[in-house]
Parts: structure tokens; sequence; C-alpha cells
């Protein structure tokens, strides 16, 4: 019977309608990829919520301010001890694939910890995501590791629902972002042994769908339920179905001698990973990760996403996410970034700049409202016309087609070769390139005001395709770096000439 055919109204087990109210929930890795995810659906559900962390966050931090939090640690017994009074359901959502030490040895303590402490705590139920692999073959460390704590987490008295996952795909995820750097930055890849073998991908989505709704099963015997969508494919289709996507093509050279050190090698100088990281992730991808055992699909309500799909919402979910960024919290205090070339968010890159005027937000951004057409772009306007006219060139938009009206914006309005995606007067402006370049790029002006003063930000995002996109961007941003630079100076000095001019 599929979960959601329980009820409290039938008399039937819900954890979540109980004389009690809510259960008590326990989540660990609350910082981590699922957990931060999970733990935004489980606040969404009213569920009441404990995290456990290393350090207290700070107050200041919007995302934890009025979360019940526990700080410990899983290697020391007697935070964790503290930590699950009360609790009845604890997610287990940590791995140490990343330190320096011998990870499967700290893995292993701090899972005997976790049992042993929800087991003098009373708790009831633990909730595990592992990962997929045929015990019966030689599984790498890190595989190996995984299913080694579900074992341990099931020495404890509480019932362990434990699911086991190939590669998930969501933006951020180790696994698609190492997908996404090779496939971005190289036409051409070498493709080792473990490119070939096969996996079964699921989305994040579908992911935090089972985590959840495992909190709706009554409680029983411990199970393993192995996750995953319809889809058998290698690592190298799953690139291949990535470039598709992005609108790239890409070839690919299978070689039989790359070892996985040597991969792990390549991989820290093309991708972001750590090598570290890295040969840990290359070691366990030469296991195929399927699923054998059928039952979640038949006790759970989640349907699998394709690849295709998980894809497309991956990058679907990282343009919202992306555009609700505040640049003022993601950037240094100094309000500017501090690498040359910016800074990555994403496969996005960034030149983000500020200069606070002594106006209000009303004066401040009567400047942007009116950029573009005859008034220019405040700085190197001749750049931005031989910009317009190679854009003619090779088939695009050009700048000839001004602006609908002199000092008015609307969503969806025309500033030479931009258009206007998002518009709140005196406070946002943020504008789509309708130029022909190798990706998508924007240009965003926010105004801020604090005691009578404004800060105004302006930000370039250009989300490169390809190799060339890349190139592209780092090429031209010593040109970038001028005239962004001069553009926000002068459109604050335009401010206030124009506001000293009313006066």
């Amino acid at each position: 019977m599929s979960a959601r055919h329980w009820s409290s109204k039938d008399g039937d087990y819900n954890p979540l309608e109980n004389v009690f109210g809510p259960q008590k929930i326990l989540l660990t890795g609350a910082t981590g990829y699922v957990g931060g995810r999970l733990l935004s659906q489980l606040r969404d559900r009213h569920c009441s919520v404990r995290c456990l962390m290393r350090r207290r966050p700070s107050e200041a931090d919007p995302e934890f301010a009025a979360l019940d939090v526990a700080v410990g640690n899983v290697l020391d017994l007697q935070s964790l001890n503290q930590a699950l009074v009360g609790i009845e359901t604890a997610y287990y959502l940590i791995h140490s694939m990343g330190d320096n030490d011998d990870f499967e040895e700290t893995d292993r303590r701090a899972a005997e910890n976790f049992a042993r402490a929800c087991s003098e705590q009373g708790v009831k139920r633990i909730i595990y995501l592992g990962g997929l692999g045929d015990e019966s073959s030689k599984l790498s460390k890190h595989l190996r590791s995984r299913q080694e704590i579900g074992n341990i987490l099931r020495t404890s008295t509480a019932t362990v629902i434990e699911f086991r996952a190939s590669i998930v795909i969501g933006s951020g995820s180790l696994s698609f972002e190492m997908i996404r750097a090779l496939v971005e930055r190289l036409p051409v890849m070498i493709c080792p042994k473990w490119v070939r073998v096969l996996a079964q991908p699921i989305a994040i989505e579908d992911v935090l769908a089972y985590l959840v709704e495992a909190l709706d099963h009554p409680p029983g015997s411990s199970e393993i339920y192995e996750i995953g969508g319809p889809d058998q494919v290698s690592y190298g289709e799953i690139m291949q179905r990535y470039a598709r996507q992005r609108g790239l093509r890409r070839f690919m050279i299978p070689v039989p001698f790359l070892t996985p050190y040597l991969s792990s090698l390549w991989l820290g100088l093309v991708t972001p990973l750590y090598s570290r990281v890295g040969r840990k992730l290359v070691d366990s991808l030469k296991n195929p990760t399927l699923v054998q055992d059928t039952r979640a699909l038949e006790r759970f309500s989640v349907t699998p996403r394709s690849v295709e799909e998980s894809i497309a919402r991956a990058l679907v979910n990282e343009d919202r996410e992306f555009a609700e960024t505040r640049w003022s919290d993601a950037f240094s205090a100094g309000g500017e970034q501090k690498s040359w070339g910016g800074v990555r968010f994403g496969s996005r890159l960034v030149d983000s700049r500020t200069r606070e005027v002594p106006l209000p937000a009303s004066q401040a951004f009567t400047a942007i409202r009116r950029i573009g057409g005859e008034t220019g772009w405040y700085y190197g306007n001749w750049l931005w016309k031989v910009r317009g006219f190679l854009d003619l060139l090779v088939g695009g938009v050009g700048v000839r087609r001004g602006r609908r009206h002199p000092d008015q914006l609307r969503v969806g309005d025309t500033v030479d070769f931009w258009r206007v995606e998002e518009f709140q007067d005196n406070k946002l402006l943020r504008l789509a390139a309708e130029m022909k370049v190798p990706g998508r790029a924007w240009l965003e002006f926010e105004v801020t005001e604090e005691g009578g003063k404004s800060t105004v930000r302006q930000t370039a995002i250009f989300d490169p395709v390809g190799l060339f996109g890349i190139v592209y961007w780092y090429s031209l941003f010593p040109l970038h770096e001028l005239v962004f630079r001069g553009m926000l100076r002068n459109l604050c000095r335009a401010a206030l000439t124009n506001a000293t001019a009313k006066n």
C-alpha cells in the first residue's frame, strides 16, 4: 500500500497527526546539498525540526534564525545524546568523503555514535540516504562505506529506512557539477572506462520526495529501498544529453589506460572538484549503480523523472534560484568581487560592484530608468555602438532599436540590444541581452536606501555555453572592467546632477 493512503481519519497511523502534535525530527547535514533542500521541504510541511550543527549559525542568517539548533558533532557521543532528547525521527545525511583522514574510519565511528545515541534516547526511526551498488561485486571504498553505514545504523533499536541512490541530478550536486564542468569546457573529451559504466540517475526533487514520504510510513521492520529514475545510462550518455540541452556538440574519444588516480588529476585540472574528492568519486564510478529491487515504486507515491527532464529541471531551478540571489548578501562587504574575472555562481560568471550616493532611492534610480537609447550607456558609448555594429554583422539586433520611451520602462520593453526582464520602479532593473553572444547575459541595477542615502549595485551576469563562451568572457573582462566601472561612476554622477538641477 502506498504511503499516501494512510490517514488518521480512518484510524490508521499518521505520524504527523497524533495526540502529541507533530513528531520531533532531528536533521543532520542541514547545511549540505541534500539536507539544505530537505530542511526547506520539512519547514513547508510544518514539521518540528531540530538541526544538528557543529557551530551555532549567526543570528543574522535568515535561513536558520527561527530554527531549533543543537550544537554538536557526530563524533562526540555526549553532544549527540543532548541533540536527540525528545526526537522521534532522525535523518542521517552525513558522510566525510572530503576529509583528509581515512574517511571510512571517520564515517564508521560517526555512525556507531549515532546508532548508540538513538538507542539511548529512544528514537523510533532513522532515515538514511546511501548509495547504490551490488554488494556481491567488488565495491569501491566510497560505495562500500555508504552501505556499511546503513548496516551500522541498523544496530540501533530504531527502525531504519535506508534509501540507496545512484547519480543525483540537480544543480549543485557533486556528480552533476562534474558532468557540467566537463561538457562546458571540453569540446573533445578523452573518456576512460568509467565513462561507459551504467548508472540509474535520479532527480534531486525525487530523492527529496522519497525522504519526506518516509515520514508517513508506519513503524515496523527496517527496510532498504533502491531508488532511481527510469533510464539506465552511462556517464557518457548523460554528458551527451546535457550537451544537447545546452546546444553543444561534444566528441568523446575512448581510451583504456586512464586509471582512477590519473582521472582524478585530470578532473582536478578541468572541474571545480578537489583532486582528493575527485579520486574517491571516480573510484566509485567503476561500479554499475542500477536498481535491482523495485519495491520503492510500489510502496511510495513517487514517479521518478527521466534523465532529460531531470537535467532540464536542474537548469530551470538554477535560473530561478540565481534570479532570487541578493548580491548584497552574496558578495563581500567591500561591495565587489575580489578575484580577477569575477565570481562564479554555478555556471554563471558575475561582475558586481556598488557605489553610494547621498540621494533617496527615487532620485538615485532616475539615471537607471533613462539608460540606453538617446541617453546612452554613461561610459564608452562609442564602444557600445561598435558592439552593436558587430552584432548586426552576425545577424543580431544591434543598437538601432533604441527604446520605447526616454524615461519610462516596463517588462518586455527593448533597450537597444537588451530587453527588460524585470522592473521595479526605484528598486530594480534587470536587462536580458538579445545580442549574439556564446551564452546568456544580463545586466542588473539594484538600488537600496538607508538613512536618506542609497547604494546602487550594478551587476553583469554571463552564463557561458561551452569553452568558447568561457574564453569570450575572460578575454573581454579587462574591457568589461573598464566599461562597467566607468558606467557605474557616471551613472551615479548623472543621478546627482539630475537631483541638483531639480532643486
